[in-house]
């Protein structure tokens, strides 16, 4: 026979049980309120950070408004002046950040460049939720390949996920020549490789890699290519390191015959060696490739100010043109040899053309305040901006945030329609 609580005991339980579920009741009401006063709408997976801060896992729902339209293209439109919703994170929130990229903390004064959204023409890019990405990554690797542009780009998208993790259960390494952020609760990883020319070279060294004499081997890819097998978002990008003459040493085939490339043909058969990589180890079933096309540079004012003679230096706007802008800082040679590869490989691969909404960013950059050489520029060489401005990287928060939020689009719809 079952023995039965007394009365005053089952009134205990009863109460304690009314209370418990009051309790998640009212949790829960607070976090949609929340959601709902800082976003304007409710998102699943931000819902509930239940006992000992464990994340509940929800399906993730993408709404109509989240997807971006067949005939809209994202990287047609303006810069639209935004300090409500941007930046996403300040140097202050965001422990990974390197001294190359801290403009403020490195003395710029103005912080303008932090606060434009890019405007599509014909649609709106979806809010980034960190959250929603980091589950859509569950289990998953997502990896930048490039040189420090795209070194940018994976430090910007470590702080705009960074912030919803415990400091507990986030961690970055370096292994050169990578970097991985490792999201544990989520089982993800966010990397980076170094691999400038994509293509190995003598430049490779993760933090070795300024030599006198750049040497490409234009037709090898494998010690670089192991590292990617098995990825599931590799997103490519490679374009500067090239840039540096007209003509490039660089071998394809023998090691001992090294001879003179003009940039665009060398620039060619590179990629066409990373092509025969993606065509012969990339499962579209399982995983994505993104190729960054080039990130322009602003060294030359008397293109968007006639008459002048400097560079992005003290620049605090954008470029506002009516018509399209287009400097010396892209190449167009290069641009249609990226396009060209892309367009007949078997695999699918999306160029992200960020070059155009870029060039407008003529005050994005570091110029005089980031790193020459792993040293920031002193007092004297900052006061000489027309030789040591940097107009090449990015500061942080700011461009790189953009194209992270192009990304997230694209990834956001993969899971849509999968």
């Amino acid at each position: 026979m079952t023995t039965q609580p007394p009365p005053d005991r089952r009134l205990s339980q009863l109460i304690f049980a009314v209370a418990l579920t009051s309790l998640l009741v009212l949790g829960m009401v607070r976090v949609v309120f929340e959601s709902l006063k800082n976003k304007g709408s409710i998102n699943v997976v931000d819902l509930l950070k239940l006992q000992n801060h464990r994340v509940v896992r929800l399906p993730i729902t993408v709404s109509d408004d989240e997807v971006i339209p067949d005939d809209c293209n994202v990287f047609e439109g303006k810069w639209i002046w935004d300090n409500i919703s941007a930046p996403h994170y300040t140097e202050e929130s965001c422990s990974y950040l390197v001294k190359q990229v801290t403009c403020r903390r490195n003395g710029r004064t103005d912080s303008n460049y932090q606060n434009w959204r890019w405007q599509p023409s014909a649609c709106n890019l979806p809010r980034f939720n960190a959250l929603k990405l980091l589950e859509i990554l569950r289990n998953k690797r997502l990896m930048f390949v490039g040189d420090s542009i795209q070194r940018g780009m994976f430090d910007s998208m470590v702080c705009l996920v960074q912030s919803v993790l415990e400091d507990r259960k986030k961690s970055l390494v370096r292994i050169p020549p990578r970097k991985i952020f490792r999201a544990e609760e989520y089982n993800a990883t966010i990397e980076f490789y170094w691999a400038p020319f994509i293509v190995e070279s003598n430049s490779d060294h993760a933090t070795n890699h300024s030599v006198l004499r750049r040497f490409v081997k234009l037709g090898s890819i494998d010690n670089h290519s192991k590292q990617w097998e098995g990825v599931d978002i590799l997103v490519f990008e490679s374009y500067i390191w090239w840039m540096y003459k007209p003509l490039i040493n660089a071998t394809y085939g023998s090691l001992d015959k090294v001879d003179e490339y003009n940039v665009t043909t060398a620039y060619r058969l590179a990629m066409e060696t990373w092509g025969n990589w993606i065509e012969k180890s990339i499962n579209p079933s399982s995983q994505t490739v993104f190729f960054m096309s080039m990130s322009p540079t602003h060294l030359w004012s008397w293109e968007w100010e006639a008459g002048t003679d400097g560079n992005c230096f003290s620049e605090t706007q954008p470029i506002q043109k009516p018509i399209i802008y287009w400097g010396t800082g892209s190449n167009l040679d290069i641009m249609r040899r990226i396009k060209k590869v892309i367009g007949k490989l078997k695999i699918k691969v999306r160029l992200l053309n960020i070059t155009q909404l870029s060039k407008y960013r003529k005050d994005g950059h570091t110029s005089v305040y980031g790193e020459r050489k792993g040293k920031l520029l002193t007092k004297e060489e900052r006061a000489d901006p027309k030789t040591y401005a940097d107009c090449i990287h990015w500061c942080l928060p700011g461009v790189p945030d953009t194209w992270n939020q192009i990304l997230y689009a694209h990834i956001l719809q993969d899971y849509h329609t999968s």
